[in-house]
């Protein structure tokens, strides 16, 4: 019964001795990697470092137990740390007390929308964002990210911060303004990053270069040199706090409360699924969305901001060992412990390298194999990710997404209503029924035209089958037997059936030609049968060959 609402007991109740030392490990490593990027995130969201290390402790011990995931890592991350500068900076200044009130109050609203999407099993609503849309959107976001820490990297306060095109025409026009050392730090620190990644995989190369850049600004001065740091860290754990709940913010932020919720469980299910089908367990959605849920309400009342499963932090839980969520539980101990006696070891930390660790974590994101991939298989799927990609860099993150999905939505419902048909003909040596126009030696019955079509019936696309069946009707006036095959046809809604017996009787007054019915589905068949259009009304046979079958019967 436990089980039931507490998955942890699943793994809890037959905890092996010989998985410690993986889920240790792991547990230390992450943290390491945590610490950093959790600062880093924060700041991109505007909101103190401290917030990032509050987030990375509550949410991690709720996830653990609520959530089906044995290996993902949850925590701040890169995209929804933008989204919440993109919607809260509307009605506050970053930084300030009243935007740290309404972050959490986005993150209490992030988490009760997620709670009940899992309660009420809707996570089948993320099916309608296509893959497309999100590679295209998550591409976009991640230019938007790089470029909004350039103000960091450089050393210059700009006015543009969320405008692609403003921040790099601001950056130019205020060249002369950059501060070398903070640029030095920044670019040397992208160097490291990017060299002790590809050299020692292993490496927590983030903290590697957080502790160098601190022992430099603190041995040589460099704050007085212009070099801005972090500064004072809170020490200890977060305190209570009460989402402050009001209307007005309410209506404003719910747009970036769902858009956070579908995206951020989006880049969970998709991580949590690849492992836990490496490791050949299941993972669950609907219980997904409840422990994320619970996880961001958790967050919300001790100071921290929305979380997710991240890409690189749970691949690196994965691949240090990790059996089980005790792992995550290991890191939340480590980041407690760092908040208790460590803080204050972050006070010369400079904004630059935070900046940098931000830059390169997001780059990985953009992905142009996508679009090429997609644009050479299909054009169609391909300018769903360029529509997305440009409507984000153009509009913005919100407007950027939702566009990609109305226009997706649109893609699909052309495809719905104006769907692939076929005149089959038969193959004699393979003897299977096959589209004409693909196969130039198939067998055409002279007197018989067999239609397929490769739908679902409705009202929206049934005016196309009757235009394309009357035009095949004209182009070939020789027709006297029409077998309409619905091998493909998996549902047919009222109205579809309705008109497919207006068109029926006119085309059969028109053409003098008679009907039948071929490999009609179960589920299709029953609601013909209540619709009494089943087989008391129109000839329907199993197969095309007994179709024709029939017609010879009837010819005798």
């Amino acid at each position: 019964m436990l089980k039931k609402f507490i998955p942890a007991f699943e793994w809890i109740l037959v905890y092996k001795k010989a998985d410690l030392s993986g889920d240790m490990s792991a547990g230390l490593i992450v943290a390491i990697m945590l610490i950093p990027q959790g600062m880093a995130y924060a700041m991109l969201a505007g909101l103190p470092p401290v917030i990032g290390l509050y987030a990375s402790t509550a949410p991690l011990l709720i996830y653990a137990l609520f959530g089906t995931s044995r290996h993902l890592s949850v925590g701040p991350v890169a995209m929804v740390s933008l989204l919440v500068l993109t919607g809260v900076s509307s009605l506050a200044d970053p930084g300030t007390d009243e935007y740290i009130s309404l972050v959490l109050m986005l993150t209490f609203m992030i988490g009760v929308i997620q709670l009940l999407m899992g309660l009420f099993k809707l996570g089948f609503l993320v099916n309608f964002m296509s893959h497309a849309v999100i590679s295209g959107f998550t591409s976009a976001a991640a230019i938007i990210i790089g470029l909004s820490q350039l103000k960091h990297l450089i050393g210059v306060n700009l006015e543009a911060d969320k405008d692609v095109f403003s921040i790099v025409l601001e950056t130019i026009n205020r060249m002369s303004e950059i501060n070398p050392i903070t640029f030095g730090i920044g670019v040397i620190s992208i160097g490291l990053l990017i060299t002790l990644k590809k050299i020692l995989k292993k490496t927590p190369a983030p903290l590697i270069v957080v502790i160098l850049s601190i022992l430099a600004v603190y041995y040589l001065e460099l704050h007085h040199a212009g070099v801005n740091i972090v500064g004072d860290v809170p020490g200890g754990l977060p305190s209570l706090s009460i989402p402050a709940l009001n209307l007005e913010s309410f209506i404003v932020l719910l747009p970036i409360a769902l858009t956070i919720s579908f995206v951020g469980f989006m880049e969970s299910i998709a991580m949590a699924k690849a492992i836990a089908a490496k490791e050949k367990y299941k993972v669950i959605p609907n219980r997904e969305l409840t422990g994320l849920g619970l996880a961001n309400i958790g967050t919300s009342f001790l100071s921290g901001y929305p979380v997710t499963g991240g890409f690189s932090r749970s691949a690196v839980n994965y691949q240090s060992g990790a059996k089980t969520p005790f792992a995550t539980i290991v890191t939340a101990i480590f980041i407690i412990l760092a908040l208790i006696f460590f803080t204050q070891l972050f006070y010369y930390l400079p904004h630059a390298v935070l900046a940098a660790i931000i830059m390169v974590a997001v780059y990985s994101l953009i992905d142009v194999k996508e679009v090429k991939q997609l644009l050479k298989i299909n054009l169609v799927d391909g300018s769903v990710w360029i529509v997305t990609f440009l409507a984000t860099l153009i509009f913005g993150i919100v407007e950027g997404i939702i566009s990609g999905i109305v226009y997706s939505l649109l893609v699909f419902v052309w495809r719905s209503a104006y769907p692939h048909v076929a005149e089959l003909g038969y193959l004699q040596k393979e003897q299977v029924y096959k589209n004409i126009k693909r196969y130039s030696k198939v067998t055409i019955e002279q007197e018989v035209m067999i239609f397929r079509f490769d739908s679902s019936l409705f009202f929206a696309n049934i005016r196309f089958y009757e235009e394309k069946l009357r035009d095949r009707l004209l182009d070939k006036p020789e027709t006297k037997w029409v077998i309409l095959d619905f091998s493909g046809v998996n549902t047919i809604d009222a109205v579809a059936i309705q008109s497919l017996d207006d068109i029926i009787h006119a085309l059969s007054l028109d053409h003098d030609v008679t009907f039948f019915f071929s490999g009609v589905k179960g589920p299709v068949k029953d609601v013909l049968e209540k619709a009494e259009y089943g087989d008391s009304k129109y000839f329907s046979y199993l197969s095309i060959n007994h179709a024709l079958e029939g017609i010879k019967r009837i010819c005798r």
